[in-house]
């Protein structure tokens, strides 16, 4: 199982290396997918979501940055932890599937 991230589908300006980076984990998966079969290999692709990734931001402007970029999704809400272990547990109890991402960021790949 890989993570990658949804640069790779709206990259912001200035972040041309952590795009590619992106791509080139949804891309190795799937050759990994050929390569190791019948090892299953999929990738989860999370938008924002509330982890320690974000510690070094004060607490308040963290809160007001989840809030901000939560009330522009259509979900309403940044992701959480438990959020995304649902995609993971799903890819893992899915034996059928594999070579395959999916993108779990409340919408944000949409707007």
């Amino acid at each position: 199982m890989l993570t990658s991230g949804t640069s790779a589908r709206r990259p912001p300006s200035g972040f041309a290396i952590g795009a590619s980076i992106s791509g080139a984990i949804e891309s190795l998966s799937r050759s990994l997918a050929i390569e190791l079969a019948p090892v299953r290999v999929n990738v989860v692709v999370p938008g924002m979501v509330t982890t320690d990734l974000w510690a070094g931001i004060p607490a308040p402007a963290r809160e007001q940055m989840f809030f901000d970029v939560g009330a522009k999704l259509p979900v309403g809400r940044v992701g959480s932890p438990e959020d995304l272990a649902e995609a993971y547990l799903s890819f893992l109890r899915n034996g059928y599937a594999t070579g395959q991402s999916v993108v779990v960021d409340g919408g944000a790949s949409l707007v």
